[in-house]
């Protein structure tokens, strides 16, 4: 299976974030895409740059205001102090409810505000660059099984899924799998279904096409209530307007089991059938791994495999796109065993 790699994705490099109130070492790290290139190497699967530049297709999936602020953040951060090239920046004032979110405001860490969902999301002086390459590489996955492959995986971080339309979040900046999916659907793919198996729930993309009825979202993931992001990934959240019926949310229990998980798969591939869509993308997420440290479910790298070979009986060709996962050594060997298990199928 082809590889489109992130060759800038070592320049987005946090040194902390706050995890629980704790100021803690970042869990997403360059070291993440090391182990999955290992792997991958190990097991023969080719590795390429990107070739596809996802400029074009960026406002399609997320506000050209947002984008301008991404892109600028860390210059204009700069400007403020140069002293701020040692600091990372974290938002600390957000638009909830009655405050108003259409008025940009002048200072940074308002804006900065304005554009996030959480603290959790630090900005490094390569961000933009490591964001932008990630969804140059699914871009370029995504036309290349457009032109007819069976499957490509792109191997990049940051991940995506939790990136909205003008906001970023748990780790994310820009969705690679919505670019993905709307690639596709330029390319000719007149419905395509977009599977999350992240065990974080992927309200960045459900956002994105929650009122869209050609891109079918299904996400499996851990109970919002308890789980991060909190705020969407209920089993009620079906989508809007000609959207209705296209958001399919099938949230289990912190700690379920990989039987519980696998049942879950199964509805999960009976709807995407039902969509009748000609290309799938997958929001390959690999911390339902039983060792991942800041999740709780319960799959071993052998069930990866399994989820591969599942996902291989549904006939589409696919788009596979790293998510999350901070397991890190074993991250190369459950996001290859998902690829070999889809080949195998």
């Amino acid at each position: 299976m082809i590889t489109f790699y992130n060759p800038m994705h070592r320049g987005h490099a946090p040194a902390h974030e706050f995890f629980r109130g704790e100021r803690v070492p970042c869990f997403e790290s360059p070291a993440r895409v090391d182990y999955v290139e290992e792997a991958l190497r190990a097991r023969g699967h080719a590795m390429v740059p990107p070739d596809i530049d996802s400029g074009p297709v960026l406002p399609q999936v997320h506000a050209p205001r947002y984008l301008a602020f991404l892109q600028t953040a860390w210059p204009q951060w700069l400007a403020l102090d140069p002293a701020n090239s040692e600091v990372q920046p974290f938002p600390s004032v957000w638009p909830v409810r009655t405050l108003r979110s259409d008025v940009e405001p002048e200072n940074f860490i308002a804006r900065l505000g304005l554009y996030s969902m959480d603290n959790g999301t630090p900005l490094a002086h390569g961000t933009w660059d490591a964001a932008k390459a990630g969804a140059d590489a699914a871009a370029s996955a995504a036309v290349r099984v457009a032109q007819g492959a069976p499957a490509t995986f792109c191997c990049s971080r940051p991940p995506g899924h939790h990136a909205g339309p003008d906001f970023m979040g748990g780790y994310c900046f820009l969705n690679n799998a919505a670019v993905a999916a709307q690639v596709l659907r330029n390319q000719g793919a007149q419905r395509v279904a977009l599977l999350d198996v992240d065990y974080h729930h992927g309200n960045g993309t459900q956002s994105i096409f929650y009122d869209r009825a050609d891109v079918l979202f299904v996400s499996i993931h851990g109970d919002p209530r308890t789980e991060y992001p909190f705020y969407l990934g209920h089993a009620d959240e079906h989508g809007e307007g000609p959207g209705a019926g296209y958001n399919v949310n099938l949230p289990l229990p912190a700690g379920a089991t990989a039987q519980a998980w696998f049942g879950a798969l199964e509805q999960a591939c009976a709807r995407i059938a039902a969509h009748g869509a000609d290309a799938l993308v997958v929001s390959l997420g690999l911390d339902a791994f039983e060792g991942d440290p800041i999740s709780r479910f319960a799959l071993t790298s052998s069930d990866f495999s399994r989820l591969g070979e599942r996902l291989a009986q549904l006939r589409l060709p696919a788009v596979f796109v790293l998510e999350g996962g901070y397991a890190a050594a074993e991250l190369g060997t459950n996001a290859v065993n998902v690829l070999d298990g889809f080949g195998r199928g």
